[in-house]
């Protein structure tokens, strides 16, 4: 999933269309691949890493250069004290936590009147077709495994659910939009392999099956994908993003 991120950070930082100068803040920054991007695209005043994760931040520290910096600290109680952002952005974060709603209200509590929500999660739904594809296949051998599947557990996935979201936390202006990315792999090792490596869903999933049982899913995996003759797969992968302001009162 790593070497998709960058491209869709990328593209989520065009279509925000933010000036120079601002005050940001990335919730859940993971390894910094938002963060940077932010950085090389905004030119910010500050911009604050906050991710729950030490090993992450550390990793984040060593890969992105002030004015960036990283703190670790949780998306739900966020360590930073109200309206002192200009913009407050989270990457591939939302699906993951277990009150997303109580995450983007506390982004809106830090953001200045006037000033940015935004976010964008995977379309684990419909969206991801290597992902797609896998549980799909999955299926076909094992019925067991809809349960697992990261489009069945992920419900903010889709628009109307970030929608709600940020209107529930009282932000306006709120806008959502699909960012599509192209995933080409170089062969079917190259698609397969990640799902080796025990970290995630999918792979955890792959890792407790029996050889057997993981060999005709690869072989069924295989079968369902669209292969050019060189070997290679092209897929795509879509984030939904989305933005919204925090209303600005009037005056006396």
């Amino acid at each position: 999933m790593g070497r998709w991120s960058r491209l869709v950070a990328d593209e989520f930082m065009t279509w925000l269309g933010c000036a120079d100068g601002g005050r940001w803040l990335d919730v859940g920054c993971g390894t910094g691949a938002l963060t940077a991007t932010v950085t090389d695209r905004c030119r910010p005043r500050c911009v604050v890493g906050l991710e729950r994760s030490a090993g992450f931040a550390v990793s984040a520290r060593a890969a992105v250069p002030p004015p960036a910096r990283f703190v670790v600290g949780d998306a739900l109680s966020l360590p930073v004290g109200d309206e002192t952002c200009d913009v407050a952005v989270s990457g591939l974060v939302l699906n993951f936590l277990p009150t997303p709603g109580a995450a983007v209200a506390e982004a809106a509590r830090v953001v200045r009147p006037g000033g940015l929500v935004a976010a964008y999660v995977w379309d684990y739904a419909e969206g991801m077709a290597f992902l797609r594809r896998f549980w799909d296949a999955a299926v076909t051998v094992d019925p067991s495994a809809a349960s697992l599947d990261e489009g069945h557990r992920f419900p903010v996935c889709r628009p109307d659910p970030l929608r709600a979201l940020w209107t529930e936390a009282g932000l306006v202006d709120v806008a959502v939009a699909p960012i599509e990315v192209s995933t080409v792999f170089a062969g079917f090792a190259d698609l397969w392999e990640p799902f080796l490596a025990g970290q995630g869903p999918a792979p955890g999933y792959v890792a407790a099956l029996a050889p057997a049982t993981r060999g005709r899913l690869r072989d069924t995996l295989r079968g369902a994908l669209p292969t050019r003759p060189d070997g290679a797969i092209a897929l795509t992968a879509r984030a939904w993003a989305i933005r919204g302001r925090t209303p600005v009162l009037p005056g006396p």
